[in-house]
C-alpha cells in the first residue's frame, strides 16, 4: 500500500507541474500534504515538514545571497571590461566571434541566473550577428551551451536541489564535479570553435568600420558605451578581489556557502553602495530573482520531508531494485546520468530531482554507491534540460535572438547531448561518478 501511495504522489506531483496545472512551488506543498492524509500520517506531518524545512534551510540561504552577490557584481560593473575586451578582440572573424560569444556567456553564468546570461550576451552581440550575416542559431546554441555546463554551480539550481534532496552538502556534490566542469567547458569552446570555421567559411571576414551606428550598436560603441548609474568602475579591482577571494574560499571549503555568501554579499554591498537607500533599491531590483528561488527550496522542504518521515521512498526504493537486474545494480550512478539526460528535457528539474533521484540514490546504497555521487551523476543532463519547454528563459533567449524555438532545439540538440556525455566521461575518468559502485 505504502508503494503504491509513493508511486501515486511522485506521479501526480510530476503531471500537475508539467501541465501547468499547478506551479511547482504550489505542487510541492500541497501533493505531499495530501497524499501523507491518505496514507494515515496526518497527526505526524507536521514533525515532518518541520524536519524537511530545517534540513534545506542552509539551501535555502545560500541561494539567496548568491544571487544578490552576483547582482551586486553585475550593477557595479565587474563584468564590464572583460565585455569591451571581448569586444575589441573579435573584429569582423567569425570564429573569433563565436568563442568571444561563449566566452562572454561562461563569464556572466557565474551568476547562475540564466536570465541574466541570456540578456547581456545577447545584447553586447547580437550586433555584431546581424552586420556580418552570421547564423543566429549558433548564437542561441553557444549561449546555451556554455548555460548548460555552468548551471551546476551550488547557486545555479539543479546542484543544490539535488543536495536537497539527497540531504548532503551542496559544497561535496560540487567540488569535486570543477574537473569534469572545466573538461566540458574545454569541450563547448571547441564546438565554438568548429560552428566558427563554418560560418568562416560561408562569410569570411568582414570589416567592420562601415559597421552603421545608427541601425545597431557598434563594436566601438559597445566598448566605449556609457555606464549605468550603478556602475562602480573606481571599485572593479576591489570586486575583482573579493569574487576571486569568494570563489577561493567556496573551493577550500573555508565555512559553510551560505555563511561565505552571507559575508561576501554585506561586504560588497556595503563598500558598493554605502548609502542605505541605495542598498533598499538594489534588493528591491533583485528581489523578483530571490524570492521564487527560495521559496521553492523551503516548499521543496515539505516535499522531502514528507517522502523521508513516512518511508515513502524506502517503499519505491526496494520496488525499483527488486525490478532492476542485478547486473545493472553496480551501474546505478552511470545509468543515473544517462536518465538525468531524458529526465530534465521531458520533466521539470523540481520533478527529476525531488521526485526520481531520491529514488535511485536509495537503490543505489544498497549497491555501495554513496547519495552524493547519484547526486553527482544527476546533474549530468544540464546542458539537454535547458533545451527543455519547460524552461521558461529558453523562451527569452531564442526572442532575444530573433530564432524560432524549434529552429533552436533542432540546432543546439545534437552539441547539448555530446556536451552531456563529455561530462559524464570526464566524470568517470576522475572518478567522482564511479563506474561500478564499490
Amino acid at each position: 500500500m505504502l508503494t503504491v501511495l509513493a508511486y501515486a504522489m511522485v506521479i501526480v506531483f510530476m503531471a500537475l507541474i508539467m501541465s501547468k496545472r499547478l506551479s511547482a512551488l504550489i505542487a510541492l506543498i500541497l501533493v505531499p500534504i495530501a497524499f501523507g492524509l491518505l496514507g494515515g500520517f496526518g497527526a505526524e506531518l507536521g514533525p515532518m515538514m518541520q524536519a524537511g524545512i530545517v534540513k534545506l534551510a542552509p539551501t535555502g540561504v545560500m541561494l539567496a545571497f548568491a544571487i544578490l552577490y552576483f547582482g551586486v557584481m553585475i550593477d557595479a560593473g565587474l563584468f564590464d571590461p572583460l565585455v569591451r575586451k571581448i569586444l575589441r578582440l573579435v573584429k569582423g572573424d567569425p570564429v573569433k566571434i563565436v568563442m568571444g560569444t561563449t566566452l562572454l556567456a561562461m563569464m556572466i553564468s557565474l551568476d547562475g541566473d540564466g536570465a541574466t546570461t541570456y540578456i547581456l550576451t545577447v545584447t553586447a552581440m547580437l550586433p555584431l550577428y546581424k552586420r556580418l550575416g552570421m547564423n543566429r542559431l549558433v548564437l542561441a546554441c553557444v549561449i546555451m551551451l556554455s548555460g548548460g555546463v555552468f548551471n551546476i554551480l551550488p547557486w545555479g539550481g539543479p546542484t543544490a536541489r539535488a543536495a536537497s534532496a539527497l540531504g548532503v552538502d551542496a559544497h561535496e556534490v560540487f567540488v569535486p564535479m570543477i574537473p569534469s566542469m572545466v573538461v566540458s567547458a574545454i569541450w563547448v569552446m571547441f564546438v565554438s570553435w568548429m560552428l566558427g570555421m563554418r560560418e568562416r567559411r560561408r562569410l569570411g571576414t568582414i570589416d567592420l568600420h562601415d559597421f552603421d551606428p545608427v541601425s545597431a550598436r557598434s563594436a566601438e560603441n559597445l566598448a566605449e558605451g556609457d555606464r549605468p548609474a550603478t556602475a562602480r568602475p573606481k571599485l572593479l579591482w576591489f570586486n575583482l578581489g573579493l569574487t576571486i577571494a569568494l570563489l577561493v574560499a567556496l573551493v577550500l571549503g573555508v565555512l559553510p556557502l551560505a555563511v561565505l555568501f552571507m559575508v561576501a554579499f554585506a561586504i560588497a554591498i556595503m563598500v558598493n553602495y554605502p548609502r542605505l537607500d541605495e542598498q533598499r533599491d538594489l534588493l528591491a531590483r533583485h528581489a523578483e530573482n530571490v524570492l521564487p528561488v527560495i521559496t521553492l527550496i523551503f516548499a521543496a522542504g515539505v516535499f522531502v520531508g514528507v517522502l523521508s518521515g513516512t518511508k515513502m521512498v524506502d517503499a519505491i526504493a526496494a520496488s525499483v531494485v527488486s525490478m532492476l537486474p542485478d547486473a545493472m545494480g553496480p551501474y546505478l550512478a552511470v545509468v543515473t546520468g544517462l536518465l538525468s539526460i531524458p529526465f530534465t528535457f521531458f520533466i521539470s528539474n523540481d520533478a527529476f530531482y525531488f521526485g526520481i533521484v531520491p529514488i535511485l540514490a536509495k537503490a543505489a546504497s544498497l549497491y555501495g554507491i554513496a547519495p552524493v555521487e547519484i547526486a553527482r551523476a544527476s546533474l549530468i543532463g544540464q546542458p539537454v534540460h535547458l533545451l527543455s519547454p519547460l524552461v521558461a528563459s529558453t523562451y527569452l533567449l531564442v526572442a532575444l535572438s530573433e530564432v524560432e524555438f524549434g529552429d533552436h532545439q533542432r540546432f543546439t540538440l545534437f552539441w547539448s547531448f555530446t556536451t552531456s556525455l563529455v561530462m559524464l566521461a570526464s566524470a568517470i575518468l576522475f572518478g567522482v561518478v564511479p563506474l561500478v559502485g564499490g
